[in-house]
């Protein structure tokens, strides 16, 4: 076994989970992903741990089926609730053996059961949770890479000094934390203010995502007002979503387009009110990630970047007293900050051109 393998799982395990002698850790994975989910056990052993593994893939051919043949409302499964109430801890593998498989899945439908396993997913973020990638030979294929290129990729982005990094990101942090107004501007396609007044600042770098790479908030959810064109790609339910509009009129997305598959950025937006509004905005800082693979979990990472996500805000962002947005979503997109572009601070501009102003290069 590839030993960049073993090397993945003592992360998740010792840094990004800190898993202690007796902790019930439930492990999702792929098939496609059964070396780390072998080598997880490993470790999880070591430490005295619990593991049990469910191999699912909410993007595979099992949710495909089940999605197709339901035709009822979904339910919340209580058995699977229990689960995720007894344990501990949770790592949450990604990986792909066809990105495309639920393509054919009626939007509507996968909205709706999202909805259900709404529950499911905000018990989870209670508890201490990671979520990683494998280097599937699918993922690969997407981001137009071989399987060993794109396995370089990953561990590269994965297996680093993540001290370092964390150095690095905080300074965004101190900016950021203590900020009233945000704004982003890129071309003439990008120009959106929202508030973060009084909400808290995440430096990302090795806990709930691996690989880590940005500081991240949640916007006051009534506060959003302008238009934001994703001019990078979203790759949601197997289907590729190109030129995402959005305009916001008091935290409210009241239009929206996309140049492909409109349908599914409208069925995101309406799977409850809170889609409508913002529930976090993310900057990327790891210039280790820079390639654009249709993987949000690393495509938002990059150091040229902002991302906006529509949906949920996480608990750990909001401020006491400030609402948090609820919804059974959270999708990510991105807008590429390299050109043109500028993030503005409290009336600052603290990043141009993708250059942050604690960088070389920058021009204020």
């Amino acid at each position: 076994m590839d030993p960049r393998v073993r090397e993945h799982a003592s992360l998740l395990v010792h840094e990004a989970l800190e898993l202690e002698e007796g902790d019930d850790v439930v492990i999702k994975a792929p098939p496609v992903a059964e070396d780390l989910v072998v080598t997880l056990h490993e470790v999880i052993g070591d430490v005295g741990a619990n593991p049990v593994a469910q191999y699912t893939n909410r993007g595979g051919r099992a949710i495909r089926a089940y999605l197709r043949a339901h035709d009822d409302e979904f339910d919340t499964p209580d058995h699977e609730m229990a689960l995720v109430e007894a344990a501990d801890a949770h790592v949450h593998i990604r990986g792909h053996e066809n990105v495309t498989e639920k393509s054919d899945v009626d939007p509507e439908q996968s909205s709706a059961w999202e909805q259900a396993q709404r529950p499911i997913l905000n018990e989870r973020l209670t508890d201490n949770w990671t979520l990683t990638q494998y280097p599937a030979p699918a993922n690969a294929q997407l981001a137009e890479m071989s399987t060993e290129g794109y396995e370089n990729f990953v561990w590269d982005a994965v297996n680093k000094d993540w001290d370092e990094q964390h150095e690095f990101q905080q300074q965004m942090v101190e900016i950021l934390d203590p900020a009233e107004e945000v704004r982003i501007v890129s071309g003439d396609t990008t120009d959106v203010t929202m508030s973060v007044a009084g909400n808290h600042t995440i430096n990302d770098t090795c806990t709930n995502n691996v690989p880590g790479g940005e500081v991240f908030t949640a916007p006051q959810p009534d506060s959003v007002e302008g238009e934001v064109l994703f001019d990078k790609p979203l790759y949601h339910q197997g289907r590729e979503v190109l030129d995402a509009y959005v305009k916001f009129k008091d935290g409210e997305i009241v239009d929206h387009s996309a140049g492909k598959n409109e349908d599914v950025l409208t069925e995101v937006l309406n799977t409850d009110d809170g889609a409508r509004r913002l529930g976090e905005l993310g900057i990327g800082m790891n210039r280790d990630i820079d390639q654009f693979t249709y993987n949000m979990l690393f495509d938002e990472k990059m150091g040229d970047t902002v991302h906006m996500a529509v949906g949920r805000a996480y608990d750990a962002n909001v401020g006491e007293g400030n609402e948090q947005n609820q919804s059974a979503v959270h999708v990510d997109m991105i807008v590429d900050m390299s050109e043109d572009s500028y993030i503005e601070v409290d009336g600052e501009v603290v990043q141009r051109d993708g250059t942050f102003k604690f960088e070389d290069g920058f021009e204020g």
